[in-house]
């Protein structure tokens, strides 16, 4: 079994937020509308918030859908993976746009912290060497928010439908690797 408090523990406690947060929406998140949040929570967090995915996992306890563990859990990684391919998808349509202008380009280059150019020594590099397998694979790295490197991608790439595949099975993969470090990290205690 995979025990709620593990992933929060792993997490640092991210869901003892009692501010009314939408984190703390998604920790406190029950059946159907729980799923809902998920979905809506992982939209978010690709295209505007810098936060960490993982947080959603722990709901498969909690779900009361009268389903087992493993099918909470399942379903708690398909519904966040499709909530952040929808989001990647918008991330991408604003980076299409923002590709045709030149002043946010521009305006990038000259932030405090160059993020086109942080952006293409990590992501842009792994991505332009493997295509969407590699934005897959970026985007498979537990606790690192995906944001930047969406936005990264859209800019160079151009194909929405190979962006939405691969930013899908980025997000199950991660999922996966999280919940494997998480069951290794309980078997060793």
């Amino acid at each position: 079994m995979f025990p709620a408090e593990v992933p929060v523990l792993l997490l640092g406690g991210g869901c003892n937020d009692p501010s009314g947060t939408l984190v703390e929406a998604v920790c406190t998140a029950t059946g159907p509308a729980g799923l809902l949040i998920v979905f809506v929570y992982s939209f978010l967090i690709t295209f505007i918030l810098p936060l960490p995915s993982e947080i959603v996992l722990p709901l498969a306890n909690q779900l009361r859908l009268g389903l087992p563990l493993w099918v909470n859990l399942a379903l708690v990684v398909l519904v966040a993976s499709v909530g952040k391919a929808a989001g990647s998808v918008f991330a991408f349509h604003i980076g299409q746009e923002a590709k045709e202008s030149g002043p946010i380009i521009r305006a990038l280059r000259r932030s405090r912290f160059d993020v086109i150019e942080w952006s293409q020594s990590k992501v842009v590099q792994l991505s332009k060497k493997y295509g969407y397998a590699g934005l897959a694979l970026a985007l498979s790295v537990p606790a690192f928010p995906d944001t930047l490197s969406v936005y990264a991608f859209s800019v160079l790439e151009d194909d929405y439908a190979k962006f939405a595949a691969a930013t899908f099975v980025g997000s199950i993969g991660r999922f996966l690797v999280w919940i494997t470090f998480a069951r290794v990290a309980v078997s060793s205690l």
